[in-house]
């Protein structure tokens, strides 16, 4: 037999209904409902009052709220507000404490949730933090075997034009490839860089960087141009831990003293500081004795890579039981009749689902495992 389920009007009902019979005194009565007898003299008073309806459910808020903001200050909070559309709670407090000193205005917090309750905050997509790939692999074993890359802190020349060294080394033999002066950090100006290096002396195994621009991004795997395009060339990206310098701490040991011979002072131009770059490269590769090598130089230890640039970059060739899918040019591909947001560094790049587990697909782009897709709530996870 089911059990009979009832509300709490249903029970109050019955209580008032029984008080009415006389068949037991309200003590008793009490008692048998479980409740207390100020409850139930309560009960009784409202029915008197109130009739049936004073049964029903009530609202438990309280009737007053002593701390409560006063209407004029909200009057006169969204009146500045409504004057000045851009400025947030700090700056409307400011300005009105400068202007109304002799009131009690309320926290900033306060002043928030009054804008938020009003509609003047639009509430913002919550923008989705991926998981890190973890810790870069292990040190390399030969030249060519990892590349590492990074932007040397950015400096003014003496003409008062900002100068972003790009440099690019080569960790088993310390050779230092490239030590570019550009005016910024984008991709437009580094990835001429690195493709005329790589037709010059061929391609790493790997390309060890940091977090930032332009080596990576916030959004699936950290995906960007610049990391797409090497996955093509066949070239895997690593990343350091967020905070961890040390594990590209070959790199940033070459800084210091790129820094400390080149850079003080800094030359006239960008030209000319590119020029002080390129001595300073050829010492260091050439003449300067390296401790980690057995005081031996960089260009003693370091050969073109065998890997040659190609021509074309080969298209990703999945294996026959993938299902393979079209990024569009918003970074959506097709799924069962819904669009998934992956990437727009992946725009018109072609990539492979297989399934590894009941609903669960792993997604790759070339030999790179991106992420996990659940086929059941069409949800990516890293």
């Amino acid at each position: 037999m089911p059990w009979l389920e009832t509300s709490s009007v249903e029970q109050r009902e019955r209580f008032i209904a029984d008080e009415r019979r006389g068949l037991y005194t309200r003590t008793e009565l009490c008692a048998r409902y479980g409740i207390s007898r100020k409850t139930g003299y309560k009960l009784v008073h409202r029915v008197e009052a109130e009739g049936a309806a004073g049964l029903g459910d009530r609202s438990r808020a309280p009737h007053s709220c002593p701390h409560r903001t006063p209407s004029e200050i909200e009057e006169l909070v969204l009146t500045v507000k409504q004057a000045h559309p851009s400025w947030g709670a700090r700056k409307l407090l400011s300005w009105l404490a400068r202007r109304h000193p002799r009131r009690t205005l309320p926290a900033r917090s306060t002043v928030a949730d009054l804008l938020a309750r009003s509609g003047w905050v639009k509430p913002r997509r919550t923008r989705r933090r991926w998981k890190h790939p973890g810790r870069p692999a292990g040190e390399p074993k030969a030249a060519n075997d990892l590349w590492t890359a990074d932007f040397k802190g950015q400096f003014r020349t003496r003409d008062g034009v900002w100068c972003y060294p790009l440099t690019i080394a080569d960790q088993a033999s310390r050779y230092l490839l490239r030590c570019q002066a550009l005016p910024n950090v984008r991709t437009e100006g580094a990835q001429p860089v690195f493709e005329r290096l790589f037709r010059e002396v061929g391609l790493p195994r790997a390309m060890r960087t940091d977090n930032g621009a332009p080596f990576a991004s916030t959004g699936i795997h950290g995906l960007c141009a610049m990391s797409v395009w090497w996955i093509q060339l066949g070239i895997a990206p690593e990343r350091i831990e967020p905070s961890h310098p040390e594990q590209n701490g070959v790199h940033e040991r070459m800084h210091r003293t790129l820094k400390a011979e080149t850079t003080r002072p800094p030359a006239s131009t960008s030209r000319g500081q590119q020029r002080v770059f390129d001595r300073f490269r050829h010492e260091y590769n050439d003449e300067r004795p390296h401790e980690a090598l057995g005081d031996e130089t960089p260009a003693s230890r370091w050969r073109p890579s065998r890997r040659p640039y190609p021509e074309r970059i080969a298209k990703p060739d999945y294996p026959g039981h993938f299902l393979v899918r079209l990024v569009s040019n918003a970074g959506n591909f097709r799924w069962h009749a819904r669009q998934i947001f992956v990437s727009q560094a992946l725009a018109q790049q072609w990539i492979g689902l297989e399934e590894t587990d009941d609903g669960v697909w792993s997604m790759y782009f070339y030999d790179v495992l991106l992420a996990r897709l659940d086929e059941r709530t069409f949800k990516l996870s890293a």
